[in-house]
Formats: structure tokens, sequence, C-alpha cells
């Protein structure tokens, strides 16, 4: 594959945790590779079938937006407040946290193109696995 083709997909990093309240963590590391920028997200739900739900919708929306999306990850210096709203809009939060968990599902997109029901698939798997086997490292503490 040609360095030119690589450049331009977006990598998207996810992962998903239950917090004390129950609630499922969906955070998304997207690294746009048409512009060169990252962009980290979280949203929360309260199961694990609404999880891979909005996860696949903020994937599509991710992809869709992704130039609206760049413009104020540039300028948001000026008015961060502007990217908080937009996020907000779409059902997504602006993660702060530095730190991400190993264990997370990977998926590579070309820019501009939809997330196939293919690569969906393999990350809710991978999600599925992480939940379980988090689950059993907890029991056996």
């Amino acid at each position: 594959m040609n360095q030119k083709l690589i450049a331009q997909r977006n990598e998207y990093r996810c992962c998903i945790e239950i917090n004390q309240n129950g609630k499922y963590s969906i955070r998304v590391q997207v690294q746009f590779g048409a512009k060169d920028w990252s962009l980290p997200v979280f949203f929360l739900v309260s199961s694990f079938d609404m999880a891979m739900k909005r996860l696949e919708e903020a994937l599509q929306l991710l992809q869709r937006h992704e130039e609206h999306l760049w413009f104020w990850g540039v300028e948001r210096s000026d008015d961060p407040k502007v990217a908080v709203e937009m996020l907000n809009q779409f059902g997504l939060h602006y993660d702060q946290r530095k730190d991400f968990p190993r264990r997370a599902a990977e998926l590579s997109v070309p820019a501009g193109r939809a997330v196939s029901a293919f690569r969906l698939a393999q990350a809710r798997r991978a999600l599925a696995d992480s939940i379980s086997s988090g689950r059993t490292a907890l029991a056996s503490d």
C-alpha cells in the first residue's frame, strides 16, 4: 500500500469500561490521516447493546463531519466552547484523559468512507471480550 493511501486513512481506537454507576463508558481516540490530527471523545450509555449502536453512530458521524471537526480542532484556541458545543450536539464529549486502556478495538477506515459492518462486527467482538475479561479479572481479585 502506498504512503498516500495510508495517510488518507482514519484510525479509531475504541475501548469500553463500566463506571461505578454501572454505566458503560465508551472512549474513542480518532487519528484523522488526511489532516494528521487526533480527537479523543467519549459517551456514556446504560447497556452493551446500546453502546455498540451508539459507537456505530459515533464512528459514522466522525467520518462524515471530519472537515468541520478539523476546523474547530485547529481553531479551538480562539473559542474552546465551540468544540464542546459541537460534540455535545452529536452526543459526544471531549475526553481530556491522557491514558487509554491497552485492551482496545482498532479500526482503520479510508477518509470519507463509511465504516463497514464487517469492521464494526470485529470491534464489537473485541469490546465484548475486553468487558468479559475485565469482569473475570475483577472476580479473581
